[in-house]
């Protein structure tokens, strides 16, 4: 699994993509940047997470994030700082991220190939 460096700053340094049990895909990457442009001030990065709640147990979060916590892995896609604490990247490990835009609805799909169920509207699986 990769893991990201701690220089003497504290602050970890981000993993290149390549190496990482999450990925995003160029299309969720840039409309992840094309987001974040339109923030002020502008974030450091994304956090991706996996919280308790909803009707199967757990729910996909994302946020932005002005900085990476203690526990925190950082992943580099193409310049997009991810952030991802310890405890989601076990549930969040072989996902993939992607933007889609269909005539019903726009939106991130994870595609999480640990999931072994998710509820009839989408927002929430198990494990």
């Amino acid at each position: 699994m990769a893991t990201s460096a701690v220089p003497a700053t504290g602050t970890p340094e981000a993993v290149p993509a390549k190496t990482t049990p999450v990925r995003l895909t160029d299309n969720a990457v840039n409309k992840v940047r094309e987001i974040m442009a339109t923030q002020d001030p502008l974030p450091a990065g994304l956090r991706i997470g996996v919280v308790g709640g909803g009707c199967s147990g757990f729910q996909y979060s994302m946020s932005f994030e002005n900085q990476a916590g203690m526990m925190d892995k950082v992943y580099d896609f193409n310049g997009l700082k991810v952030f991802v604490d310890a405890t989601s990247l076990m549930y969040l490990n072989g996902c993939v991220v992607d933007y889609v835009e269909t005539l019903e609805a726009a939106g991130f799909k994870f595609d999480n190939p640990t999931v072994k169920s998710t509820c009839g509207c989408g927002s929430s699986f198990q494990v």
